[in-house]
């Protein structure tokens, strides 16, 4: 199959105009052709989206309060909505933590992650579990001892969401979002606030879930660092990703550490943060940033990056390679996430402009392993992709 007529997008440059040859469900070869009269290819090829923290699947689970759909058809709706959004390789986030409506339980979390399990043999995008630890909920232990002994798990990531410290810094700001969040009196919140202050960090349990993780090989993420001493807390117990840093200490001592610095796509898209804390562009400007994760909405991603493209922060290939090649790496994914000869073909073609002003990037046509997995229907197709002869 060739996929033909496009600019695309490398990791160190843009073919104005060229072609993808695909076999076998990789990439065999990335040719580059004249372009005659400069003009460029209609379209953009980039590398399938690799999203290593997205949080979706509880809202798909769960979309209004005490209205809960199957995890069968929860996890489908996701698996859909990642491939119209050009993610190819996702890791769902399912917490460790008691929570809203249950939702975060251990066993709501064990079922969540059997259900994505279940799905992956046939599922659009490559489905994987990240299976959030919440520090203060020693009683996760042996669930996620469990699945991590079953080969459910394919990232842990160690969070604390106690207010005082991490993203919670300000324990107001705390009371006032989960009094709008949540419905809760001020009163209510702030008592709720007290008694999650007052529950101690089971590090023990943390580095015991660490130790197994890395037994397995798979990508161990810090969440929230506020401080460079939780970055170097975070990094003995093996963490190699700092995911969402709340300050710049925080980012640039997860870099001094050689950790990947991932933010938030709707920090980035939006500007700011949901909780008062450094935007992504702030991170970004000061030469930290590594990649963007969905966070609670796959659909920030393209826009985030591309916007960054029209503001003149990014050239295409770097914005790009921020959804791409960098998180694919963090991940210790070697076979994806670049456009060459021997990798998968994981691929996304775009429509869009880096004119400022200019309408969202529109996902045309998505493959995974040289398979397609999403179309719009564009009735250009069949001009750009031909079946090899």
């Amino acid at each position: 199959m060739w996929i033909a007529d496009l600019r695309i997008v490398l990791t160190d440059r843009v073919i104005p105009r060229g072609a993808v040859r695909v076999e076998d469900g990789c990439i065999v070869e990335v040719i580059e052709v004249p372009s005659f009269g400069n003009r460029p290819g209609a379209l953009t090829l980039i590398p399938g989206i690799v999203d290593l923290h997205g949080d979706m699947i509880e809202k798909e689970v769960e979309p209004r309060p005490d209205c809960s759909f199957p995890l069968e058809v929860a996890v489908s709706n996701l698996d859909s909505r990642l491939a119209a959004s050009g993610v190819t390789t996702a890791f769902a986030g399912v917490s460790f933590a008691e929570g809203k409506r249950g939702l975060r339980s251990e066993e709501t979390a064990r079922a969540m992650v059997e259900a994505v399990a279940g799905m992956r043999s046939h599922a659009r995008t490559d489905l994987r579990v990240h299976a959030r630890f919440e520090i203060t909920n020693a009683r996760a232990e042996p669930v996620l001892r469990d699945l991590l002994a079953r080969r459910m798990v394919d990232m842990v990531s160690l969070t604390d969401h106690t207010p005082g410290q991490g993203q919670y810094r300000d324990v107001e700001q705390y009371v006032a979002y989960s009094a709008r969040a949540h419905g809760h009196a001020p009163e209510e919140a702030e008592a709720r606030a007290r008694a999650r202050m007052a529950v101690p960090p089971a590090w023990e349990v943390a580095r015991s879930v660490t130790e197994l993780a890395r037994a397995q090989g798979l990508p161990i993420a810090s969440h929230d660092d506020d401080t460079p001493a939780k970055v170097a807390l975070m990094r003995d117990l093996g963490a190699t990703i700092s995911e969402f840093p709340v300050t710049l200490e925080a980012a640039r001592a997860a870099r001094d550490a050689g950790m990947t610095t991932l933010m938030g796509a709707p920090n980035a898209l939006r500007g700011r943060s949901m909780t008062g804390n450094i935007t992504a562009a702030a991170v970004l400007d000061a030469g930290l940033l590594d990649a963007l994760a969905a966070d609670y909405h796959q659909g920030a991603m393209l826009p985030a990056a591309i916007g960054w493209v029209r503001e003149g922060r990014l050239p295409l290939h770097a914005a790009i390679a921020l959804l791409t090649a960098n998180p694919a790496r963090a991940a210790g994914l070697g076979d994806r996430g670049v456009i060459a000869p021997g990798r998968r073909a994981d691929l996304v073609l775009l429509d869009v402009s880096e004119a400022p002003g200019a309408p969202p990037p529109r996902v045309r046509a998505v493959w995974r392993d040289g398979r397609m997995i999403h179309s719009d229907g564009w009735t250009g197709m069949v001009d750009a992709v031909a079946e090899a002869a």
